[in-house]
């Protein structure tokens, strides 16, 4: 029997959470409001300098997986410090190093509501790091897209053809996505 999170095998993750989209629900925005409240209260605001609600439950009117995104700035000092992780772990998150790739640098990343058993809570996904890095684009994507709705609807059927094609392969869901990202990023000013 696997003990925790860290025992599953990506075989593992890919049946007991595959992919599964939902109608938009409004409710996801006061998901967020609370779990930020949360970490703000668990970290502080000198940790927590800034928490943004982003993914696809953050953009208005399209289907996504029932997941809330949080991005956090802290501070660099703190990035994979050992007390930020035991503090956020003493609220239900699991941590996960995203290792560096391509042009992203390395950074901190949570999960909250996954049980061993498949059944599935609130899902929670924290992303930390600095204010500088890669990832806080994101933010700009998620804005790109409330702000133009024909490009959400876009990204949301690009969505639903991965969740079908890969239901079981949440890599390749999240890779797929990948060009349409790039290319919405790249018609951002920056």
């Amino acid at each position: 029997m696997k003990k925790s999170l860290y025992d599953l095998t990506k075989e593992d993750w890919n049946t007991r959470f595959p992919v599964a989209l939902v109608a938009h629900d409004p409710a996801w925005k006061g998901l967020f409001e609370d779990e930020k409240k949360r970490i703000i209260t668990k970290l502080g605001e000198d940790t927590a300098l800034r928490i943004e609600h982003f993914g696809s439950t953050s953009i208005a009117g399209i289907r996504a997986k029932p997941y809330i995104d949080l991005l956090i700035d802290i501070p660099g000092e703190l990035l994979f410090d050992e007390g930020v992780i035991a503090r956020l772990e003493e609220i239900g998150y699991t941590y996960f190093k995203v290792p560096a790739r391509d042009d992203v640098p390395a950074y901190m990343s949570f999960g909250k509501g996954y049980r061993l058993d498949g059944e599935i809570e609130q899902i929670y996904h924290i992303h930390m790091c600095p204010g500088k890095h890669v990832m806080w684009r994101q933010i700009g994507f998620r804005d790109f897209l409330n702000a133009h709705p024909e490009r959400a609807k876009a990204y949301e059927a690009l969505k639903l053809e991965l969740a079908a094609k890969y239901r079981n392969d949440r890599g390749a869901y999240m890779l797929g996505k990948t060009d349409f990202i790039r290319e919405t990023l790249n018609r951002i000013p920056w």
